[in-house]
This record gives structure tokens, C-alpha cells and sequence, in this order.
């Protein structure tokens, strides 16, 4: 599969709950590369790139989210890749 890019908010009980953490631990396990921050208005903003099938499970990782995390909705943004990147960080 071709490498892509997917840009996501996402909406829910987010912050404060290590999600960034968890949302960085799962990039960086499927080889993906981007970053990951808080918005101020409650929502967490990530871009993944890599593998079109990996970016994929981690965003239906990312629906779980840890285990104090309550997501509501994630709104993905499929762009064209990169290559900007070269690891996954935490964004602050």
C-alpha cells in the first residue's frame, strides 16, 4: 500500500487522560511517523503517516483510546503523504 496521511480530531473525554501518551505509544508500535497535541478546546489534533492500512488501525485504536478516555467522535481528513516526518512526537 502506498504511504498516506490522515489528519484527526478528535472530540470526547481526551484530555487528561493520557490520550496523547496512548496516541504516540500507537504510532510509534505501527511504524508510523507525525505527531499528536492539545487543543484548547478539549478536542486532540494527530496526524499519522505511513502505511495506508496501518494509519488505519490506528485510528480505530485510537476510538479506545486508554482506559479513562471517553471518545465521541473522530473526524478523519485523508491528505496526500509527505514525507515531512521522521519519527511520531508529542506536540506541545
Amino acid at each position: 500500500m502506498p504511504d498516506k496521511r490522515a489528519h484527526l480530531f478528535i472530540e470526547g473525554r481526551v484530555q487528561g487522560v493520557f490520550y496523547r501518551d496512548f496516541t504516540r505509544e500507537t504510532a510509534v508500535s505501527l511504524g508510523l511517523r507525525g505527531w499528536v497535541r492539545n487543543l484548547p478546546d478539549g478536542r486532540v489534533e494527530a496526524v499519522f503517516e505511513g502505511d495506508s492500512k496501518a494509519i488505519e488501525e490506528a485510528i480505530a485504536r485510537c476510538y479506545t483510546g486508554p482506559p479513562a478516555a471517553v471518545v465521541r467522535n473522530i473526524e478523519v481528513e485523508w491528505e496526500e503523504w509527505t514525507g515531512e516526518f521522521r519519527d511520531f512526537r508529542i506536540r506541545y
